[in-house]
């Protein structure tokens, strides 16, 4: 009876054994497969296009100095009819124009200046061109010094009066570009795949950037440069 018992308990210690080991056999083989199944590689592609400006922003900022202010306005609508002329004349049209109402400072009215104040008022005005004929004001801001010889004083160096040129049609140019940047980021996978000795899968996860666009230099911002860049991570397998 003993030996039974014996040996009962030694077949079932065998079968546990045996179910561990088989258990822990595909308990390995499961986390092997998965951790195979589970690489990887995250790779960028880059895609980037020049294109010019379609729209453009010229503020034309003039000052007007006086001690009367009757005559300062005066001035100041005089100013403002020479340089309406010179658009005319250089075929900007009155619907890419808009006029500011001048900005008058009473230099006297400052009561906590003490300096002597040899002219007394001062007047700025800004015309702004908002034009689809990026061409033509570039043209135009060249001949601009004609009018300071009638003695309009121009203020072209402060920020209020800097040109801005404006690219507005990116979504003609996404689709391709997004498809450049993803066959880019494939072919970066590619290669990796390659010199691993590995297989490229199907696609885990992708992901799009921000389009971002900058003008090429400071002496050509009317020329943008537009950059998108796409992640895109791959399965891999051997």
């Amino acid at each position: 009876m003993e030996k039974l018992d014996t040996k009962s308990s030694f077949v079932l210690g065998f079968f546990i054994f045996l179910g561990l080991s088989i258990l822990g056999y595909l308990i390995s083989a499961s986390v092997i497969k998965y951790k195979e199944f589970d690489r990887t590689v995250i790779v960028k592609g880059l895609s980037e296009k020049e294109v010019e400006a379609d729209i453009v922003l010229w503020p034309i900022r003039f000052s007007v100095i006086d001690n009367s202010l009757d005559e300062l306005n005066k001035k100041v609508e005089n100013d403002t009819n020479e340089i309406l002329r010179f658009l005319e004349i250089n075929g900007i049209n009155k619907d890419e124009i808009t006029i500011n109402s001048p900005a008058i400072i009473d230099k006297m009215a400052n009561e906590y200046s003490n300096q002597e104040v040899q002219v007394r008022y001062l007047a700025n005005r800004t015309i702004n061109i908002y034009s689809s004929n990026v061409i033509k004001v570039r043209e135009i801001t060249g001949k601009l010094f004609e009018l300071s010889k009638k003695g309009i004083l121009f203020k072209i160096d402060d920020y209020d009066s800097k040109i801005e040129y404006i690219y507005t049609k990116l979504n003609d140019i996404k689709p391709s570009m997004i498809e450049e940047a993803t066959n880019n980021a494939r072919s970066v996978a590619l290669k990796f795949a390659e010199d691993s000795k590995s297989k490229l899968g199907k696609i885990k996860k992708a992901s799009q950037g921000q389009f971002v666009i900058t003008s090429r230099d400071k002496n050509t911002e009317y020329i943008k440069n537009v950059r998108i860049v796409s992640t895109v991570e791959y399965y891999l397998s051997d």
